[in-house]
């Protein structure tokens, strides 16, 4: 049998290590110099070895930062509001939430997203970062109507993502997704630590109770990060 070339093994052995869980995602992999001066091997064998990790979706190239074992993609129905700490958790990730900015205000009639939620009243709006296994995972924004949720006015989220605590709190009966490919502020780009030329996948939801609008959300995620999936079934007969 013909012994392996030699970049299949150098991604046979990096491979191993990831999927071993001895190099978790976030893990910086070693640099192609020092690839080089392990396996003896040319510049090509060693890029050749990692392009193919990197389009197994095992490993990010970042320029001028190194290569890094990517986090595993999530997957989220698209008929359902997803709890994304209980998501990043299942798949065995630590999961953390900052709260990066707090304001009341009144909802604002002449933005279409926000009237959708109803009557013009008091609203806690709220942007913050969800966080996966140390790296940026999605940047939110979110307003929560205190009309229909007026115990929201005291609460903090300093550390508790709002989506966790009104999906607790609150019984929702209709929403509605809104699911956009785009490219991020410059404020987005820093916060979630990719380009600006970055694809991004951008989810909005409104979720009302009875007809009275509860919250709004915009939810920013880098492109590889997360997957909405929807499976249907057809009665044929």
């Amino acid at each position: 049998m013909k012994p392996p070339s030699l970049a299949r093994r150098i991604r046979a052995d990096i491979e191993e290590r990831i999927r071993s869980g001895a190099w978790p995602p976030g893990h910086r992999l070693p640099t192609e110099h020092a690839l080089l001066a392990d396996y003896g091997c040319a510049r090509m064998t060693v890029s050749k070895a990692m392009g193919a990790l990197a389009a197994a979706g095992l490993i990010e190239r970042r320029n001028k930062a190194g290569s890094f074992v990517a986090h595993p993609q999530v997957h989220a129905a698209v008929l359902e509001i997803p709890d994304l700490r209980a998501v990043i958790e299942a798949r065995g990730e630590t999961y953390a939430y900052q709260g990066l900015r707090r304001a009341i205000r009144r909802l604002n009639p002449a933005d279409p997203d926000e009237a959708a939620l109803g009557a013009p009243g008091e609203a806690l709006a709220l942007v913050g970062l969800h966080v996966a296994h140390g790296a940026p995972f999605a940047v939110e924004r979110r307003v929560i109507a205190l009309a229909a949720v007026p115990e929201a006015a005291a609460m903090d989220f300093g550390e508790e993502a709002p989506g966790s605590w009104l999906l607790r709190q609150v019984p929702w009966t209709e929403a509605e997704h809104r699911i956009t490919a785009v490219n991020p502020t410059p404020a987005e780009a820093r916060r979630l630590a990719v380009g600006r030329s970055a694809a991004c996948l951008q989810v909005k939801r409104w979720t009302w109770r009875q007809g009275q609008g509860i919250t709004f959300v915009t939810q920013l995620f880098p492109g590889g990060a997360y997957d909405l999936v929807a499976r249907f079934g057809a009665d044929r007969r």
